[in-house]
């Protein structure tokens, strides 16, 4: 690819962030792809020409319009959370790094209106403070922005009580067009799906409106199981209870607890476990609940402590994958949709055929008002031959696999979206966003 547009980059974008040096676009070309060693391989050479740090969204669309005239990609980024390769230049091009803003714009009753930029947590802290909170957040929560989340996620905390993105908890989002005069959209209400985890593909978003829930006081339990099968099994139980507020179900397979090392001396050897958020004054309850499966409460971690030390979603979701990783560099994960009828019997089939080479994890979760119990089991990487033929009987006994070991919409979170890609068509005639990322 010619980069003769890059002598134009200070003329025409005077006054902006402008950066070529080989170290900053290579830090900006990343995100944590690092996860998939079969990412790694594909992906650790790939890197834009440029960055650009817009400041507000004249920038932005002042950038999308340059891009446009000279025909080069644009790739967007937020903080780089991402595990999919999402913020990684296929082709080149333009890094728009949108983390610069971070304004939060407005808290409402039930909504905040911010700027792409802004950090979950720090949003989430403002909420609090005037008696609300972020319905759900990843497990990033602490680094990665609204934009990033709501384009390059799906669900996350909170997810067993307000399911994911595209469950209502996204009201409204601006979006910028690539086109010779990009247009400023603003979307909402079913027109929204084709931009929740589009990876920037059909729209650069600036400003996101998510809704809020009134601010609960939360207290954080270990339930302890001899066994795994009671865990998942008492975690259905109280993800289905209606009378206790909660926003984290985890089962989690020993030996996985093994390698959470802040917690480990609160960690009894041995036994599989649930993590939970649940309201304060709700442990009567929960324990009642636990003792029906066998299992007990074992470390917990009061209301006044919310916040205050490391948290046991610090453990969760893709952490929990974060944490094998570093005490075992093999390790990789799956994103996987069990059966709700059939889950038990699944999940027996496959620890019978892969054993500890399949470390069972996972986080139940409301999907279109569904209950779930969907998993990010933790796998011990051979080949990748090996990994997709554990996919492949995964795929056989009805487990469905969101394969996180591609960059491409259409094979991994979302499959196939038909109106996404007419929107992107619409959008961006081109094919200059973040190319080679949806069909």
């Amino acid at each position: 690819m010619a980069l003769s547009w890059k002598s134009f980059m200070e003329r025409d974008l005077a006054g902006k962030a402008l950066y070529t040096d080989e170290a900053t676009v290579e830090k900006l070309s990343k995100d944590f792809y690092w996860y998939s060693p079969v990412l790694d391989r594909k992906l650790k050479d790939k890197r834009g020409d440029a960055v650009v740090v817009p400041r507000d969204e004249a920038e932005v669309a002042d950038v999308l319009a340059f891009a446009y005239r000279h025909r080069v990609p644009v790739t967007v980024r937020g903080a780089g959370t991402g595990n999919y390769g999402q913020a990684v230049p296929l082709d080149g091009g333009i890094v728009l790094d949108v983390s610069e803003m971070d304004r939060i714009l407005e808290i409402g009753d039930g909504y905040a209106r911010v700027q792409c930029g802004v950090k979950l947590g720090v949003l989430d802290k403002k909420a609090r403070e005037l008696g609300q909170e972020l319905r759900i957040y990843p497990s990033t929560y602490a680094k990665a922005t609204v934009g990033g989340f709501v384009c390059g996620g799906s669900g996350g905390i909170g997810s067993v009580t307000w399911g994911n993105l595209w469950d209502g908890n996204v009201i409204s989002a601006v979006v910028y067009s690539m086109e010779e005069r990009p247009q400023r959209l603003v979307v909402s209400g079913d027109l929204l799906v084709d931009y929740i985890h589009n990876y920037g593909t059909t729209g650069i978003m600036t400003e996101v409106t998510l809704a809020l829930a009134p601010r609960t006081e939360w207290m954080q339990v270990v339930v302890e199981f001899e066994d795994f099968e009671a865990s998942v099994r008492f975690g259905e139980a109280l993800a289905r209870r209606t009378d206790i507020s909660k926003r984290l179900v985890t089962p989690i397979e020993w030996p996985l607890p093994s390698f959470f090392k802040p917690i480990g001396k609160v960690l009894s050897p041995d036994k599989s476990v649930v993590f939970t958020e649940i309201a304060d004054g709700l442990l009567t309850e929960v324990t009642a609940l636990a003792a029906e499966f066998g299992g007990r409460p074992g470390h917990v971690i009061p209301a006044e402590r919310y916040r205050k030390t490391i948290g046991l979603s610090d453990f969760t979701w893709n952490h929990t994958t974060l944490w094998a990783l570093k005490s075992d560099p093999a390790y990789t994960y799956l994103q996987a949709g069990f059966d709700p009828d059939r889950y038990i019997e699944q999940l027996r089939t496959l620890k019978g055929k892969f054993g500890s080479e399949l470390l069972m994890h996972f986080e139940w979760v409301l999907s279109g008002g569904q209950l779930l119990p969907n998993a990010l089991p933790v796998v011990r990487f051979e080949s990748e031959e090996r990994l997709y033929r554990i996919i492949e009987t995964c795929r056989s006994i009805g487990v469905e696999i969101y394969d996180p070991h591609t960059w491409s919409l259409d094979n991994g979170g979302r499959g196939a979206v038909p109106s996404m890609q007419a929107r992107k068509r619409m959008n961006d005639p081109l094919g200059l966003l973040n190319p080679g990322k949806i069909g």
